[in-house]
């Protein structure tokens, strides 16, 4: 009996332990900081759109789009934060945390976000500053964008002619069936590529805009999440 009683204890023991390491991938959604103008997000195949509010609850399988002059900060992932600008369509394609099991507050082990910007433009302030596993991804046309690091920056593009200026850090781009291209600060390209290599942003008004308004949405955007720590949803 004694036996049976001393085997019963170590399978409910490895039970337990198996159950508590194993990783879980809990529902989540973008945090909304701020909006300003009409801001829709829903399901596009459906045409089911609601009005953003600080509330609203951006899943994976979303579409947000934003009318002139209007523009929505938000987090997508814990250190990927972005503006989206007015008459801006993004797709949101993946949002996903990975957690430890045995872990019922915090846990984090890794997450990844991945977005297409289908027309306009975004800012991106990427900054993953806890050590963690962080993989974001934007798409836009031809083109896979992927921060390296903390970074900051800007992708605008019309569904032809696509813009990447970098104001901070490096950006690594590829397009289909050409090398893939890195961008650091104070360089942009633009695709079709015209140009074989990165050009100074000094030497174009547009990536200078960029730059400027960039460089404004960071700051804006990193107080926006220091601000409100408290509404995490992740």
């Amino acid at each position: 009996m004694r036996h049976l009683v001393i085997a019963a204890s170590i399978a409910i023991c490895s039970l337990l332990s198996n159950a508590c390491s194993k990783s879980i991938i809990p529902a989540t959604s973008a945090t909304v900081f701020s909006i300003r103008g009409k801001v829709l997000f829903g399901n596009a195949q459906q045409n089911d759109f609601q009005p953003v509010t600080l509330k609203s609850r951006i899943h994976d399988g979303y579409t947000v789009r934003s009318s002139g002059g209007a523009s929505l900060d938000l987090a997508l992932i814990p250190g990927a934060l972005t503006q989206l600008s007015g008459d801006s369509e993004i797709d949101i394609e993946e949002l996903k945390i990975t957690k430890d099991g045995n872990e019922t507050a915090g846990g984090m082990r890794d997450r990844t976000g991945r977005i297409r910007l289908n027309r306009g433009k975004i800012i991106v302030l990427f900054i993953p500053s806890d050590g963690l596993a962080s993989q974001f991804v934007i798409t836009a046309s031809e083109l896979t964008i992927k921060p390296d690091s903390d970074c900051l920056f800007c992708v605008r593009t019309d569904g032809k002619t696509t813009r990447v200026t970098c104001t901070k850090g490096n950006i690594n781009v590829s397009a289909e069936a050409q090398p893939p291209v890195t961008i650091a600060a104070g360089y942009f390209q633009e695709w079709p590529n015209k140009r074989a290599k990165v050009v100074a942003a000094a030497d174009d008004a547009t990536a200078q805009i960029d730059i400027a308004e960039s460089l404004e949405g960071g700051e804006l955007l990193q107080d926006e999440a220091s601000r409100l720590p408290n509404r995490r949803q992740f």
